[in-house]
């Protein structure tokens, strides 16, 4: 049985399930000082975007819930700015979206990384991005561990 509650949602015709609520420590024990994770938050950092993505996914396929939905928040932010970096805005919105929608349920500090802030970064870049300006600068969301 998860410890939280599961809701499935459709994004590009797939049934995708989000979190809505975590309300418990991570069973998982997160790493960000040495491994694929610290691995990836260096490239995250760096603006290595894909290879940050590269980096996590192994690690994210074979995580359990509600672990693995959380990472698949911070894989799809990083999936964003690759797009974004490759011009794709539409991309972009939809992949910060999505993230959205699978971190904003986790409490402050879930896998030592501070949520809310990444959160309200993942937000601004949204703020920018749905008022239509043209020569639009986004600031890549900060994955902060604590």
């Amino acid at each position: 049985m998860l410890p939280h509650s599961v809701h499935p949602f459709r994004l590009a015709g797939l049934l995708i399930p989000a979190v809505l609520a975590c309300n418990v420590d991570s069973p998982m024990k997160f790493d960000w000082t040495e491994g694929p994770l610290a691995d990836g938050l260096r490239l995250y950092e760096a603006g290595e975007f894909f290879t940050a993505h590269e980096a996590w996914e192994n690690l994210w396929l074979r995580a359990p819930e509600p672990e693995k939905t959380f990472l698949q928040g911070i894989i799809q932010v990083t999936a964003a700015f690759h797009h974004w970096r490759h011009n794709n805005r539409l991309g972009t919105v939809l992949l910060l979206r999505a993230a959205l929608r699978r971190l904003e349920g986790y409490p402050p500090g879930f896998g030592g990384i501070a949520v809310g802030l990444l959160c309200d970064d993942v937000r601004e870049c949204l703020g920018r991005l749905e008022a239509d300006e043209k020569e639009c600068q986004l600031v890549t969301p900060r994955i902060q561990t604590e």
